[in-house]
């Protein structure tokens, strides 16, 4: 592993190991490996991982995650697992579908994190111990208990990611903690976050009209403190638009947001179901409810 890839090797994953493979440029898909050559991962059935009945669908072309093969081919150690929701077991090579094993980065620095290209390969968040991160992703595995997949707000980095940590998002205005979804935010405009996160603590509204000087400005402030660059030149613009989007991703990661709250597994389980009105108000109330 390296800055450039966190690509690894079969024999040195160990449980607990967040691991991921890229199905396209932009989208991976992620799981906690146990040991034994298994992976407990978070997808969504029937081939609609990836859909999101916007124009992202467009751009995210991929092969959906083949677990298990399918009916007419099912894998001797799976089982047809196409059509299975939420919270699934499968072998590695499942989980891989024909693509690469990569590890998943935990407690890097700032420097580091800004300088990946792509999102959704490392956090500035510390990992809890494996024991408790294959506990974690069993118990799910056991209850279903990580709620309805969705690519923006609730995907299998973020299942992979309350494994390893145990933080949650807790907001009115959630945005999944994973890289992916962070991603996406950073890439479709951040200028209020990030002028907000330097100080510049001005309404909305004047934010979203902030001339391109003031964002490079903050763009340019941000690469200078986080990574010892001057940016000057003729390249200023370019590095500032770089800038808004590394500074952007770094602003949503699970490591740095104030909206986290580290969440028992068993309290997890109980608030999803009840968000989904499953419970009732009286039994088996949720402790951060």
């Amino acid at each position: 592993m390296g800055l450039l890839s966190n690509k690894i090797c079969r024999d040195d994953l160990k449980p607990g190991d967040h691991i991921y493979s890229w199905r396209s440029y932009i989208y991976s898909h992620h799981g906690i490996y146990i040991g034994d050559g298994k992976v407990i991962h978070f997808t969504r059935g029937d081939g609609l991982e990836i859909g999101t009945g916007t124009f992202l669908d467009k751009i995210i072309v991929s092969s959906v995650p083949n677990h298990g093969g399918d009916s007419n081919n099912p894998c001797l150690k799976c089982g047809d697992q196409s059509n299975l929701d939420g919270v699934i077991c499968s072998c590695l090579d499942c989980f891989l579908s024909g693509g690469n094993l990569y590890l998943f980065q935990y407690n890097v620095s700032k420097a580091i994190f800004v300088a990946k290209q792509r999102g959704g390969t490392c956090t500035i968040a510390t990992s809890d111990p494996s024991d408790e991160v294959v506990s974690r992703a069993k118990f799910l595995l056991t209850s279903n208990g990580f709620g309805v997949y969705n690519l923006l707000d609730n995907n299998c980095e973020d299942f992979a990611i309350y494994c390893k940590t145990g933080l949650m998002v807790l907001s009115v205005t959630k945005l999944g903690c994973s890289g992916q979804a962070s991603l996406l935010a950073a890439a479709g405009g951040v200028v209020s976050t990030t002028l907000n996160a330097f100080g510049v603590r001005n309404s909305g509204q004047a934010a979203s009209m902030a001339s391109p000087a003031l964002v490079f400005s903050a763009a340019s402030n941000a690469l200078t403190t986080t990574l010892g660059l001057v940016v000057t030149g003729v390249g200023c613009m370019a590095l500032a638009g770089y800038g808004n989007y590394c500074i952007g991703r770094l602003v949503y990661d699970v490591g740095v947001r104030r909206d986290v709250r580290k969440v028992p597994v068993e309290d997890l389980v109980v608030l999803i179901a009840a968000m989904k009105g499953q419970l009732d108000n009286n039994d088996n109330k949720c402790k951060i409810c």
